[in-house]
């Protein structure tokens, strides 16, 4: 199936981009949102402009939407984009919100082509686990009390997966970060040719919550 994957660079959407290689799809197109709102109800923000260092390791074309992030509209405004694309559906990585869920399927449906969402209800920990496995997995923003801005910029690992799920468990975060807890990004995958590498980053920090924010970035040879 010729699929565009929903694309943000956290660890969902490389998990769901990662199923839809292994069963044999042929993904034609990395779909990037860039939206000018920070509260987007659909869309990951932090860092996303690394993705055409991932589009670039893995060879998949990205496509990027702008939008201003109103609500609706910003779905629109995927729809929109999502139209031009000759592909018979559209894998994302939504794991639990119905919001997120629900509209994408509205606009396949809306399109005539499929919706896969590969993770859907899959137990929150084993995701949490099977990325933290599988990828080079780093927090580039916290959002949640109990999350320190010692996260920031930490690739999550056997070293510190156990520790950040006793977190989870005292301050009830969820165990995906489905809530908006803390988003991620992946610098490196089994299907990358290359991996990411920072030059160049800055954390930024209220107090409260804060955001890793990579300013410079490069790929380089796996060792």
């Amino acid at each position: 199936m010729k699929l565009a994957s929903l694309y943000s660079g956290g660890k969902d959407s490389t998990y769901a981009l990662y199923w839809a290689l292994q069963n044999g799809h042929d993904v034609k197109y990395l779909v990037n949102v860039k939206s000018k709102n920070k509260e987007s109800y659909m869309f990951h923000i932090p860092n996303v402009e690394l993705t055409s260092l991932i589009a670039e390791t893995t060879g998949i074309p990205l496509v990027e939407v702008f939008t201003e992030g109103e609500k609706e509209k910003e779905v629109e405004d995927l729809k929109e984009a999502l139209s031009k694309l000759d592909i018979d559906g559209v894998v994302c990585g939504a794991l639990a919100s119905e919001y997120q869920k629900e509209r994408v399927d509205r606009i396949c449906r809306e399109l005539g082509i499929e919706s896969l969402a590969p993770l859907w209800h899959i137990e929150q920990e084993t995701i949490l686990r099977d990325t933290a496995k599988l990828f080079d997995v780093r927090i580039v923003g916290v959002y949640a009390y109990g999350l320190g801005k010692e996260w920031l910029g930490k690739k999550i690992d056997d070293s510190n997966i156990e520790e950040l799920l006793k977190i989870m468990e005292k301050y009830e975060i969820n165990r995906a970060f489905e809530g908006g807890e803390a988003e991620t990004f992946v610098f490196d995958a089994p299907f990358f040719k290359e991996k990411l590498e920072v030059i160049e980053s800055e954390i930024e920090w209220d107090g409260i919550s804060g955001t890793y924010h990579i300013k410079k970035a490069k790929l380089v040879p796996k060792e």
